[in-house]
């Protein structure tokens, strides 16, 4: 139970006792800073029922309080009735939470359920980039967030394996690529990949100069180019079953989905599940037939089906060409069919992009119309796009900030900042090395989950290093600072009843025990960001306590053992907030 939860069960009891009424909820706040006290009852709600002025009632509830010595002193401001509490409320269970490996987590959530988080689902016909990171990173923190919530999880990924696309790149590797390997080359699987869809485009381009001169339009050049032509017609044979396209591009995947794992290994994501859009571009084709007979799509002269949805203050929306071909959509509805169908969920989250925020409320929309049930458990968690300082992205021109290059950036950041700093003298380099990565993906990573995935980013790799300010190494650091105190004397046995508990260590306690108030608004919002925050805030407040309050050099032992045991606690919080972003906590640093 949080110390909010125990302040409303005091209050409840005590409203029943004088007035014999049990409200049905009470707003607890933590009091604002203008005000004194840590708790605050806000009155108002109990005001018709209770039929008495919010002074008054507030009056009449403190010195009830004051009178049992529930509380140490209270004050009204209007239908505010902000409580102080004593010593011990905030001492007695601070041995047993402080040695909780998990404090915070929720065991067993009365109201648990099975969770899929869809994230990452990049294309084989590039590396992973800046973008990806996010999404990735979004992804496994909210998958972590709600376990630690009490619910089960699941996380998934669909690998767009398929496509034109996916053609242009095995088309120029047949015509440029010489049998070029990554073996041969020494070049990442998924970069070699990607580095013949840049190949393509550049000749694309020429050809489409070339015509253009020739006289035909831009657009007559595009759809005449003869490598796009052929680009085409290997996609029709792909579809077809071609035994050469096939092996080819079982080849040049393979070659991806080696680089791909290695990149979700140094960025530390995992996956329960994979799917594969190749195996799922056809799902969904039965779903339309079933849609038209019973009038929730309809078809043109053409053949193709449609959906009306101008009635909803969105369009028409194609669901199938002409030619009986799907398009995104129809692989979106049967895939989300397919997961509920396959796996044990309740729930279904997509982290994806915000330019995609019109496609999955016409795919929630559409789910809904054809009669599932659970189309309202599914959410988009749509976030904001990640440029560096000098600008935007572009795959195909080459110019993407590729995901692998950022993360060797990030240790090579680390390693120049911390080396200015001479934090790690004595270290042999293979510990400074491990510390680097460590520091340099602490950085990246509570770089971009501490802002509100709702919001773009400006990502800035060495203003992520700092160790000062709201940044990973700072939080990393204080981590490691604790531990450094805890190796030097560790906690021992304290007498509660003995303990003169000042201002700080109020504000300490009190805000750990708001942890697992914010891993449950957290994943209620889906927002990491939350945990990035509290943690920050956390490590303010300890490294205050730290400047003005002796830890080790106190000459009382009991205080010692007791602020011993603090530092403790607020160790294990921050390294299981950490651990919720994905990040690593230093013993040293």
């Amino acid at each position: 139970m949080n110390l909010k939860q125990k302040t409303t069960e005091i209050l409840s009891q005590i409203i029943e006792e004088l007035y014999d009424y049990s409200p049905d909820r009470l707003e607890i706040q933590n009091t604002r800073k203008e005000f004194e006290g840590q708790y605050t009852l806000v009155t108002f709600p109990l005001i018709k029922a209770l039929k008495k002025k919010p002074e008054d009632l507030g009056n009449e509830i403190g010195n009830a309080l004051l009178s049992k010595n529930l509380i140490s002193g209270f004050n009204v401001v209007k239908g505010f009735l902000n409580l102080s509490f004593p010593s011990e409320f905030w001492l007695e269970n601070l041995v047993e939470n402080a040695s909780q490996a998990k404090f915070g987590f929720t065991e067993n959530h009365p109201e648990a359920k099975s969770v899929m988080v869809e994230y990452s689902s990049p294309n084989t016909n590039k590396p992973i980039h800046l973008g990806h990171i996010r999404n990735n990173l979004l992804g496994y923190s909210v998958a972590n967030i709600f376990k630690a919530a009490g619910h089960k999880v699941q996380k998934i990924q669909i690998i767009n394996d398929r496509g034109i696309h996916i053609c242009k790149s095995m088309i120029a590797w047949e015509k440029f690529g010489n049998g070029e390997t990554p073996e041969s080359s020494g070049i990442k699987g998924d970069h070699l990949v990607g580095k013949y869809y840049v190949e393509f485009d550049k000749h694309y381009r020429e050809e489409i100069k070339d015509l253009v001169s020739q006289g035909q339009s831009e657009d007559e050049a595009q759809k005449n180019a003869p490598l796009f032509k052929e680009a085409q017609e290997m996609l029709i044979k792909w579809e077809a079953g071609d035994e050469k396209v096939r092996n080819l591009w079982a080849k040049m995947n393979g070659w991806v989905y080696e680089g791909f794992g290695e990149t979700y290994k140094r960025l530390g994501v995992d996956f329960d599940h994979y799917q594969y859009e190749s195996n799922t571009y056809l799902l969904g084709k039965d779903l339309i037939q079933k849609g038209i007979e019973s009038g929730v799509f309809y078809k043109k002269e053409d053949g193709s089906v449609w959906i009306d949805l101008t009635k909803e203050g969105l369009d028409e929306k194609l669901v199938l060409r002409s030619d009986g071909t799907s398009v995104y959509m129809t692989q979106d509805l049967g895939t989300a069919v397919e997961r509920f169908e396959t796996f044990d969920i309740d729930k279904l989250i997509y982290v994806v992009g915000n330019e995609q925020d019109y496609h999955f409320k016409v795919l929630f929309l559409i789910l809904k119309k054809l009669g599932y049930k659970w189309a309202d458990s599914l959410e988009h968690l749509s976030y904001g796009m990640v440029n560096l300082p000098d600008g935007k992205m572009k795959s195909r021109e080459g110019t993407v900030v590729d995901a692998d290059e950022l993360m060797e950036d990030m240790f090579l950041t680390a390693k120049e900042i911390s080396s200015e700093l001479g934090k790690l003298d004595g270290y042999s380099e293979e510990e400074k090395d491990s510390l680097y990565e460590i520091i340099g993906m602490g950085a990246l990573k509570y770089y971009i989950l501490k802002v509100d995935p709702k919001k773009g980013i400006l990502f800035d790799p060495k203003e992520s290093v700092d160790f000062n300010g709201n940044t990973g190494p700072f939080i990393q650091y204080t981590y490691a600072r604790i531990q450094s105190i805890l190796r030097k004397e560790s906690p021992a046995e304290f007498d509660l009843n003995s303990i003169e508990i000042n201002e700080a260590e109020i504000e300490i306690i009190r805000h750990l025990y708001n942890f697992e108030e914010t891993i449950q608004k957290s994943a209620e919002d889906l927002s990491p960001a939350l945990v990035a925050n509290y943690v920050y805030d956390l490590v303010k407040l300890f490294n205050s306590f730290y400047q003005n309050y002796p830890i080790l050099k106190t000459d009382n032992q009991n205080t010692k053992n007791f602020r011993l045991r603090l530092s403790q606690w607020v160790s294990q919080v921050i390294f299981n907030s950490l651990d919720l972003l994905g990040i690593n906590s230093p013993e040293k640093m």
